[in-house]
């Protein structure tokens, strides 16, 4: 295949990664299971897991899907891989086959592992979304103990990141009475239940023996939270210049004219859009670092190509525009823009934008 280059890329700094990884776990006073999910929260997945797994404070690698599962472990990183979500039935052998944890919530699920396998409880504490109920947790504990494959149990906090932690202390309560009522195990339990709001708010949670931190690992926090660990952003991303040319005065630019030029101006095309995750509400917000300057994005956002005012800027074609960065325009800034979240923007990162790792 020819070398055509991308329009878009995202660019990860190990440095930050690790930086973040080391912080989480001196605050966690314990290992981390880390999460990358969703194609590490958009960073990609094998540039993550790379360097997360040559990290001392990692003990491990957590994903969401069966796929996720199978392409982290074919990586062969030489870390534990957990799979956090229900697999279905057909799925356990292969999946216990490559080594992956299992998450259990039941007696016939126990009852269904082969003997090989590894497994971790799932406890509902309160999130209602997966696991078992405290009152039925430990006998499935149990079962999995008696069969030798119990290696961890885990819950997960709903409310963590909140100023108010009375039910996350709730959940910890319940969680930690489920524990007390398990069978003692051949090897420590790898308990965990602290995310990135639970290490941030709580710090060392006493009988965790990991910490499973998301998107502050990626290098963001609440806002009440974020004085707490220097967390550094790990993802810049970058789109191209494909296009310049004036728009004269009276001419609107995009779908739906919502943008009309006041003046003569020079307008920049960036090879980037709402089919690679750059949120389409952030029309009429939304703002670039391109030479040299933060710039406006003019008019409706386009599914491949956004528009940007680079009147008086020495730009040319070829140029990389920042979307986001660590600094002056941050996913924060368009995640505001486009009235959602970080988690949102950032996992939702297509494919067509390249992962890039930072030059060490």
């Amino acid at each position: 295949m020819p070398d055509l280059s991308a329009r878009a890329r995202a660019v990860i700094n190990p440095h930050a990664l690790r930086a973040n990884l080391g912080a989480l776990a001196e605050r966690a006073g314990a290992g981390l299971l880390l999460p990358v999910k969703a194609n590490a929260y958009g960073h990609g997945l094998e540039e993550v897991a790379r360097v997360a797994a040559a990290h001392p404070g990692v003990w491990g690698l957590a994903v969401a899907t069966p796929r996720e599962a199978a392409a982290l472990a074919a990586l062969n990183l030489g870390r534990p891989l957990v799979l956090l979500t229900p697999p279905m039935p057909h799925e356990v052998g292969p999946l216990a086959d490559l080594g992956v944890r299992l998450p259990v919530a039941s007696v016939p699920e126990a009852d269904a592992l082969p003997p090989h396998a590894r497994a971790h409880l799932k406890v509902d504490t309160g999130m209602n979304r997966l696991g078992a109920r405290p009152e039925d947790a430990a006998a499935v504990g149990r079962r999995l103990a008696e069969r030798g494959l119990l290696e961890g149990a885990y819950t997960h906090l709903a409310t963590a990141d909140e100023p108010d932690l009375s039910f996350a202390h709730e959940q910890l309560r319940r969680f930690a009475a489920v524990l007390a009522a398990l069978p003692p195990t051949p090897t420590p339990l790898m308990t965990h239940a602290a995310n990135g709001g639970g290490v941030l708010s709580f710090g060392v949670l006493p009988g965790m023996a990991l910490a499973r931190p998301g998107l502050a690992a990626y290098g963001f926090a609440p806002p009440h939270l974020r004085g707490l660990l220097p967390l550094r952003p790990v993802m810049t991303l970058q789109a191209r210049v494909t296009h310049l040319h004036t728009a004269y005065a009276g001419e609107t630019v995009s779908y739906s004219g919502l943008w009309r030029a006041a003046r003569d101006t020079l307008v920049a095309t960036v090879g980037v859009g709402y089919a690679d995750g750059y949120p389409r509400n952030a029309t009429g917000h939304a703002e670039v670092l391109l030479g040299g300057q933060q710039r406006p994005v003019l008019g409706r956002i386009c599914m491949d190509q956004l528009m940007v005012d680079v009147t008086g800027l020495a730009v040319q074609v070829g140029d990389w525009a920042t979307l986001w960065g660590p600094a002056d325009v941050t996913v924060t800034d368009v995640a505001a823009w486009g009235g959602t979240v970080e988690y949102e923007v950032l996992t939702g990162l297509g494919d067509r934008v390249e992962r890039v790792m930072e030059a060490e």
